[in-house]
């Protein structure tokens, strides 16, 4: 019996100290993880970053215009007629006096032959008339009535080639055509539009401006257009005329530029954004508008710097919040006009999840690249 109870003792006791050992141990663990966690500190965060530069930028006046050809009618019948031929296809490139329309000149030309006829006869009795004249044949009214019948013969031989020349349709000047709006064998009156003919090698582009900008107009200045319609192109050319008067009532002026347009992508009629470039440049120090954080008290940025442990030796990153004092904006630029340093580098996103003094890891690849003029594909 007494070993029994020495046994259960034991075993106790045993059972005791392995618990006492196991407690002990995770203690001492836990402590350990403890601390290590305590000097590690928190993770650090994951931003991407920009080096401050420096960029020269320019002053603009923007607005909004419209496409006009140097040269662009729309035909029209100057006379009635019936539509014989059509000689040319919608959309089609033509030279200037290229034949377009012909309308119905039976009649004309069978009266010219006729007058051509009368005007032959009346130069023969107008130099008979003037042989006969010499010898006294005949006065000198009878030739004078021969010199006006012959020129009045002429006349009518002039008149029906010019009504001829009316009913032959030419294009005036080189130029692309536009959908017709006749048919073959249709009865047209007179002023009826034929079909549309647009010189686009060079286009105006016609815009209007405050009058506070006269002071700052003048002709040869660059302008650029950009249209929605070709987002990833921007246009160039110069001024080449403005209003003498201002709009009374709007207090605007109307200003022309003109662009070459080889390509022909500038159409008649088209809107377009301008901005005029005026002739100040400046440099300015700039980052992207996502690197700011704003606040009432006043607007502040991240700076990247090198972090250092107790001993002096690098730890990583870490950033320094400082504040500064915005410029103008332009796209996807903020200038800065006090509080950061050109070449420094700077938390452009990932800022509002930072602290001063925060750990950061640094990763560029996704990072989207600023623009002065972003033209994003779906704007």
């Amino acid at each position: 019996m007494l070993k029994k109870i020495l046994f259960a003792a034991a075993l106790v006791l045993s059972l005791g100290l392995v618990i006492f050992f196991l407690v002990a141990t995770k203690g001492a663990q836990f402590a350990a993880m403890g601390e290590a966690s305590k000097n590690a500190g928190p993770w650090p965060e994951t931003v991407s970053t920009f080096i401050v530069e420096e960029q020269s930028w320019s002053n603009s006046l923007q607005s909004v215009g419209s496409i006009e050809p140097v040269q662009g009618v729309t035909l029209e019948a100057e006379i009635p007629g019936l539509v014989t031929h059509i000689n040319f296809n919608n959309g089609q490139k033509v030279s200037a006096g290229d034949l377009l329309v012909q309308l119905d000149v039976d009649v004309e030309q069978a009266q010219l032959r006729s007058a051509e006829a009368t005007a032959q006869l009346a130069t023969v009795e107008l130099k008979r008339s003037e042989r006969l004249l010499k010898t006294g044949a005949v006065t000198q009214s009878q030739l004078d009535r021969a010199i006006a019948d012959e020129a009045s013969a002429q006349a009518n031989v002039e008149n029906l080639k010019a009504v001829i020349a009316r009913k032959t349709i030419r294009a005036p000047f080189s130029g692309s055509l536009g959908i017709r709006q006749i048919n073959l064998g249709q009865y047209v009156p007179q002023g009826s539009p034929i079909v549309s003919l647009q010189s686009n090698d060079q286009v105006f582009v016609n815009f209007t401006l405050p009058q506070q900008a006269l002071a700052s107009l003048d002709s040869g200045m660059t302008v650029e257009l950009q249209s929605d319609v070709y987002p990833q192109s921007t246009f160039t050319g110069e001024i080449t005329a403005i209003s003498p008067q201002v709009d009374p009532i709007t207090r605007t002026v109307e200003v022309q530029g003109t662009l070459d347009n080889v390509e022909g992508k500038l159409r008649a009629g088209l809107f377009v954004r301008v901005s005029v470039k005026l002739p100040e440049v400046y440099n300015v120090t700039v980052v992207p508008s996502t690197a700011i954080l704003y606040a009432p008290y006043g607007n502040s940025i991240f700076i990247v710097e090198a972090a250092k442990n107790d001993a002096g030796e690098p730890a990583g990153l870490k950033v320094r919040q400082s504040l500064i004092k915005i410029g103008e904006k332009r796209g996807d630029y903020v200038s800065i006009v006090k509080g950061l340093e050109v070449g420094e580098e700077i938390v452009s996103a990932g800022a509002f999840k930072l602290r001063n003094g925060s750990s950061v890891v640094v990763n560029n690849d996704l990072a989207p690249k600023p623009e002065a003029n972003p033209t994003p594909d779906n704007s």
